[in-house]
């Protein structure tokens, strides 16, 4: 069997409807649906080079050697597919924070399964491709597609079902996004530890689960609609709900800090004032503020004078994951 060196990018996305928590830890199984968009100018660019040579896998990112961990259990799976065993080196960088909030897992694992099937030959469908995403991150299910994308939890046991599906692409409904950094460093508290903990000890949890289905009908109908004030209700209750959850925790989980806030309260007052835009919030402490075409100057330039913000990224709706020139 013949191996090659592959790359691919994907992009970060924001989910709308929030993922929060694992039915199945083994299997990365979230415990509800979610519903986002995957953006254009945030991007994972991963190569990956099968190498018989090596003793096992390794891996770099942004240019610094990790321990391979999920990377290695992710290649793990395609190699079992393609009837391999041979070590790879993975390298992968963001043009973004990494582990700041930002969803570099969701990119990273994205296009670590796109290049790694390159890699080993196998000619696998998005469906596929997404469920090996899941499997090194919840979220990165939903970076092979682009535009608005549905994670599905599934119901079956070996979470065969649970991928996710396109729902609309980014030229159809090509909104904006402003990210506002508080803290380019990364979390105190990673994502899946963060769930975790939220599960365990949050009395709020079960309610979150519970309400989720409502929200992503919600979210459905104001996609295919194009209704931009139903989406962003939806979508600031989602981000609220799943920030209440962890607030509830013991010890409480809080990723927000001043400057996030100073955010939220300046997008809600643009929004009164007549401007097509919301916000919502992931495990960190960034703000991203989705607005209606046209939009996002105004929004940039309030959102770089609050206090605390560091930076302010504008980008908008972007493709799936997708192979690469190898570098």
């Amino acid at each position: 069997m013949s191996f090659k060196q592959a790359a691919a990018r994907a992009g970060a996305n924001i989910a709308l409807v929030k993922y929060w928590g694992k039915r199945d830890q083994r299997l990365n199984l979230p415990a509800a649906g979610s519903i986002s968009i995957t953006l254009a100018g945030l991007e994972t660019r991963t190569t990956v080079t099968p190498d018989p040579t090596l003793g096992a896998d390794e891996f770099v990112l942004d240019g610094v050697e990790q321990p391979p961990g999920r990377v290695g259990a992710v290649l793990d799976l395609v190699r079992e597919r393609a009837g391999a065993t041979v070590a790879c080196r993975v390298e992968s960088r963001n043009n973004f924070p990494t582990g700041a909030g930002l969803a570099s897992s969701a990119s990273g694992f994205a296009a670590l399964v796109v290049a790694a099937a390159q890699a080993f030959g196998l000619q696998l469908s998005e469906s596929e491709l997404s469920g090996l995403a899941r499997r090194g991150s919840g979220s990165a299910a939903r970076s092979i597609f682009g535009g608005f994308a549905e994670m599905d939890p599934g119901h079956r046991e070996n979470g065969v079902d649970a991928v996710a599906r396109p729902l609309l692409s980014a030229e159809e409904w090509p909104l904006e996004v402003v990210v506002a950094i508080t803290d380019s460093g990364s979390k105190a508290v990673g994502s899946r530890d963060g769930m975790n903990h939220t599960m365990r000890t949050s009395p709020y949890y079960p309610a979150w689960v519970e309400t989720v289905a409502e929200d992503l009908d919600a979210a459905r109908s104001a996609i295919a609609a194009r209704d931009f004030e139903a989406l962003a209700e939806t979508a600031e209750h989602s981000a609220l709900k799943m920030h209440a959850s962890m607030l509830a925790a013991r010890p409480g989980l809080v990723y927000w800090n001043p400057a996030t806030l100073a955010c939220l309260h300046a997008v809600r007052a643009l929004r009164s004032a007549g401007t097509g835009v919301f916000f919502t919030i992931d495990a960190g402490p960034q703000l991203k503020a989705v607005c209606l075409p046209g939009e996002s100057e105004r929004v940039a330039g309030l959102l770089a004078d609050q206090p605390g913000v560091s930076d302010v990224l504008v980008t908008g709706l972007g493709g799936g994951a997708a192979r690469a020139a190898v570098p």
